[in-house]
């Protein structure tokens, strides 16, 4: 399996964590920064949240981590949390702007 095929079932599998404050997946939020995939299989997942105060700020990453992990072909997986570029609305997919009423 390429790499472009294994980031792909990467965020599949991120599209399956949420935000419980919001309706939509952590990947569509614009929540992902990277998605860095070396040659022997290791992951490693730049992302943020919505705020640094946010009450899921320990239990979301776990949760990522968790899900990504449990795709058999990873050796490793590392979530890197950053607020480095903070988060703000426009990084939000248009899929994601149309849910929240946005567009």
């Amino acid at each position: 399996m390429d790499k472009k095929e294994l980031e792909q079932i990467i965020i599949e599998k991120l599209k399956t964590c949420y935000d419980p404050e919001i309706p939509v997946d952590i990947y569509e939020l614009g929540l992902i920064y990277d998605i860095r995939i070396d040659d022997e299989n290791n992951v490693e997942i730049i992302m943020t949240l919505t705020t640094p105060m946010c009450p899921v700020a320990e239990s979301l990453p776990a949760d990522v981590e968790h899900k990504v992990r449990s795709i058999e072909i990873l050796k490793d997986v590392k979530i890197k949390l950053t607020f480095d570029p903070p988060w703000d609305k426009s990084m939000m997919s248009e899929e994601a702007k149309l849910e929240l009423g946005f567009l």
